[in-house]
């Protein structure tokens, strides 16, 4: 299975590495969006599959990303490349001292915390001017969709190589540890707040590199752009479809919800959310755990027959 999944895992980069050469339009603008949310259910997965700390506000990182990005590029004239390097930066500089009073909340207190924290974020960005308010900011061109497509995938395979290491290193086991039982953890001598820490910085750093990167695809952004609770949902279900705490589970279920959604669009455009929501909780009843598990457990008892 590991040989399989290899295989099928290097077939997908290079495909996604060639897409630019053979997509253009609007099959070219899904394949980014398709990307951009791949890479965004690999950073919630570090530290709501891995540490267990569920969040709904990781979208706040995200929105730092563009915005720090968009004032360095419109007002700073810096290139949008490193601009954006440095809103992942910026991204990252918010979450560690945020981390240090989100996460001394536990369970459906910390997801609440969460929402509210990316609604405070959306509100002050929203009411400095030099943000543009509600109003926004034009942005210079950028170096087209290809420039920043491939910002964006290199930014998505860093976050599942990052998911490889973890999953692999003793820093993974710790997360998991945290997961399982944060004070028994504390009590087998795992530093539980240096661990939740730095997997919250990691999360919201993985954000901030793409949301610089959305905001010169769009070269214009909002509020409403950029704190989408849109975005947010659809890279937690991702995660969810594929696989909580798992390598590959944001990936898959990534590449499923959008082909998925993407067919019943195309054919029943007036009811397709109704249907893909229908097949989207029947999936979760069916395969509780997700996609990936679910075949790993395949797979296992197909070997121990």
């Amino acid at each position: 299975m590991k040989r399989g999944a290899s295989a099928l895992a290097a077939l997908a980069v290079v495909l996604l590495i060639l897409a630019p050469l053979r997509l253009n339009g609007y099959a070219m603008d899904l394949t980014y969006i398709t990307v951009l949310s791949i890479g965004l259910a690999y950073g919630w997965n570090i530290i709501s599959g891995y540490a267990g700390y569920f969040s709904f506000g990781q979208i706040a990182f995200f929105g730092v990303g563009a915005y720090a990005t968009a004032l360095l590029v419109a007002d700073a004239q810096w290139f949008w490349l490193p601009a954006a390097v440095a809103g992942g930066a910026a991204a990252c500089a918010l979450a560690v001292p945020l981390g240090y009073v989100m996460l001394r909340l536990r369970g459906p207190f910390f997801a609440m915390g969460m929402f509210g924290m990316a609604q405070m974020v959306r509100v002050l960005v929203t009411s400095i001017p030099a943000t543009g308010s509600g109003a926004g900011l034009f942005l210079p061109p950028g170096s087209g969709i290809t420039g920043v497509y491939y910002w964006t995938l290199a930014v998505s395979l860093g976050a599942l190589a990052l998911t490889m290491w973890i999953e692999r290193s003793a820093f993974g086991l710790r997360l998991r540890a945290l997961r399982e039982d944060e004070q028994v953890a504390a009590t087998l001598g795992v530093e539980t707040t240096r661990a939740k820490i730095t997997a919250f910085g990691l999360s919201a750093l993985i954000p901030g590199l793409l949301g610089g990167g959305y905001a010169m695809f769009l070269t214009y952004i909002e509020p409403d752009a950029v704190f989408s609770s849109r975005l947010d949902l659809q890279s937690i279900v991702m995660a969810i479809l594929g696989g909580l705490g798992t390598v590959w589970g944001p990936l898959v279920g990534g590449l499923v919800m959008t082909q998925v959604s993407e067919v019943l669009w195309a054919r029943f455009p007036e009811i397709y959310l109704m249907i893909f929501g229908g097949l989207l909780v029947g999936l979760l009843i069916v395969l509780p755990r997700g996609i990936v598990p679910a075949i790993a457990a395949r797979f296992a008892h197909r070997r121990g027959q």
